[in-house]
């Protein structure tokens, strides 16, 4: 883009899980960028719909003027335009861990995707969504085990990924009538270590903030 900055922007809205993960990631990095709020209930800025014209949403990472769409492929450019910014979140010298990594971290949208359907909906489709994010938090306590992090002892690609989610779990739990706790402790004990790190904490809104933000969205949508 002709005129644009150099270095990194973030185009991103406050609330967002998605922004979230590269806001984690850079500060886990110690890489410097600036920071741009974006208007997303309302008219969305020129510079976002430039940006990202075809999904126009955010998270987007201007690099030099050069957009990067999409919080898991930006995920994995910090990772190869930026090598020697440590730590690394992707195990550098094994493949199939990486593969691995990057499917889970996929498969963590399911926590967002189908935890919107438990407060948009209602009746038996609501009650689908419930049985069906229990199984998905089921799969990532299972997934996780009785390792600290999903890579490891390390926090890594997967924990960047899921845990801007932990602050929507309280909403979720609410809407689906259903205990993170009790269907997947491990989870839970998870999300409590991830948010003692300072990159996680400093990008997090208290869950009472994201539960305004939902009663928001409902009466934006017309959602009784």
């Amino acid at each position: 883009m002709a005129g644009a900055k150099k270095g990194l922007v973030l185009l991103d809205f406050w609330v967002s899980p998605f922004g979230q993960r590269c806001r984690i990631a850079l500060a886990e990095k110690g890489i410097p960028y600036e920071y741009s709020e974006q208007e997303l209930l309302g008219a969305k800025s020129d510079l976002l719909l430039r940006s990202n014209p075809v999904h126009k949403k955010i998270p987007v990472l201007l690099h030099d003027g050069r957009p990067v769409c999409e919080s898991l492929v930006i995920l994995n450019y910090l990772e190869e335009a930026f090598p020697d910014a440590s730590p690394k979140l992707l195990p550098a010298d094994d493949a199939y861990a990486r593969a691995q990594a990057r499917f889970w971290a996929a498969y963590s949208d399911k926590v967002y995707e189908v935890g919107t359907r438990l407060w948009k909906l209602k009746g038996e489709p609501q009650a689908q969504a419930r049985a069906e994010i229990v199984q998905v938090l089921r799969n990532l306590d299972g997934e996780l085990g009785e390792r600290s992090f999903f890579g490891g002892e390390a926090f890594g690609f997967v924990d960047v990924a899921l845990v801007p989610f932990v602050p929507w779990l309280p909403s979720y739990e609410r809407y689906g009538e259903f205990s993170v706790e009790g269907i997947a402790p491990r989870l839970a004990a998870w999300a409590r270590r991830c948010a003692e790190r300072d990159s996680v904490a400093k990008s997090f809104h208290p869950p009472e903030k994201v539960d305004e933000f939902i009663n928001l969205l409902k009466k934006t949508y017309g959602i009784e």
